[in-house]
């Protein structure tokens, strides 16, 4: 009796800890394996400003560390009119030495193209080729109380992602064209997506064959709302593009890169439960790693409803950077914000 009933034990012992081994998330071996670590909550905030946003992440070859460029808004300004605190400042750099899990800042670019004596810098968008670094960012002539003045898209380059070279300003559809985001086409052509505010802020696209000569299309490419910060990438046999809709992000996908359909529901609409996420998720930047799918977002976390200890000038203003990990699920990107994410970019 007491031989069987020890038998029992053992094999009941034996039964549950395989079960424990079957259903540990099969994402913690895979995390340890990669040596990934958890991700900041939130990821980053300007230490100067406090008002991170539009962020786009690139390898430093020459250094091996991981930048984000980020427009940054002088959100902790006082007496500032109107819409000044988002004018007046340069692009922002941070740095991540451990694949993107932690960041710190590091400096601001130095961009070779001042032609008037005040200027404002927004939405910076960065690709590498042929061992140069390209960015196309958003030049505003000036530093501005309303939305009602011209601002164009021009492409700077650099060898070192710091000091950046004026290469051209752009000729597109109008000259309120804002949010560039570049990318090489299958036949190895170059293409930019872009917002055009003169036409309800939708998205247009120019094309190149080098990266300096762009022809622009005159075409809407999704049409459907306005929005802003198109980012596009490849996954899962698609091209998709988010778009900042303003109410989360909206997603498209596309066979051509050429005709967008709009997946029914938004991503990083709902407010997250984690530290400065309350809120919507807004202009973001996606990294492929792998098979796996990072997005960088930001958030003006003190719109929270909940959010206390912030002087009222600037409630609305603050922001900062996160990130999450996309997720494809019958068919469609899905978006969990509230998942811890484990992240070592390579």
């Amino acid at each position: 009796m007491r031989k069987s009933l020890k038998h029992k034990n053992i094999s009941h012992y034996l039964s549950c800890l395989i079960l424990v081994l079957i259903f540990i998330p099969s994402v913690s071996f895979s995390q340890k394996n990669n040596n990934n670590k958890l991700a900041s909550k939130p990821l980053f905030h300007d230490p100067v400003f406090d008002g991170a946003a539009d962020p786009t992440v690139i390898w430093n070859k020459k250094e091996k560390k991981w930048f984000m460029f980020y427009t940054n808004r002088r959100a902790n300004a006082q007496s500032l009119d109107g819409v000044k605190w988002v004018h007046g400042t340069r692009i922002g750099i941070a740095e991540s030495t451990d694949g993107g899990a932690t960041w710190k800042y590091r400096d601001t670019c130095n961009i070779r193209y001042r032609p008037d004596a005040g200027y404002t810098h927004w939405a910076p968008e960065v690709v590498e080729h042929k061992g140069k670094y390209h960015m196309y960012l958003t030049y505003v002539p000036g530093v501005f109380s309303n939305w009602s003045h011209p601002r164009w898209i021009i492409h700077l380059t650099s060898k070192n992602l710091i000091e950046w070279d004026f290469q051209s300003k752009l000729q597109l559809a109008s000259e309120k064209c804002i949010d560039a985001c570049v990318f090489r086409l299958p036949d190895g052509t170059w293409r930019m997506y872009y917002n055009n505010e003169a036409d309800k802020k939708s998205m247009y696209y120019a094309d190149s064959p080098d990266l300096y000569k762009w022809t622009d299309s005159g075409k809407k490419v999704v049409g459907d709302q306005g929005g802003e910060g198109p980012n596009v990438f490849f996954w899962h046999g698609k091209a998709w593009m988010v778009v900042d809709n303003w109410n989360g992000l909206g997603v498209y996908s596309s066979d051509d890169f050429l005709n967008w359909k709009r997946q029914e529901k938004n991503i990083l609409q709902e407010p997250g439960t984690g530290a400065d996420d309350g809120v919507k998720g807004q202009h973001a930047c996606v990294v492929m790693n792998g098979e796996r799918a990072y997005i960088f977002y930001f958030t003006h976390f003190a719109q929270a409803k909940n959010y206390q200890g912030i002087n009222d000038f600037s409630r609305s203003r603050r922001s900062a950077i996160q990130v999450a990990e996309l997720e494809f699920i019958d068919g469609q990107i899905v978006c969990n914000r509230d998942n811890p994410v484990y992240i070592n970019l390579k």
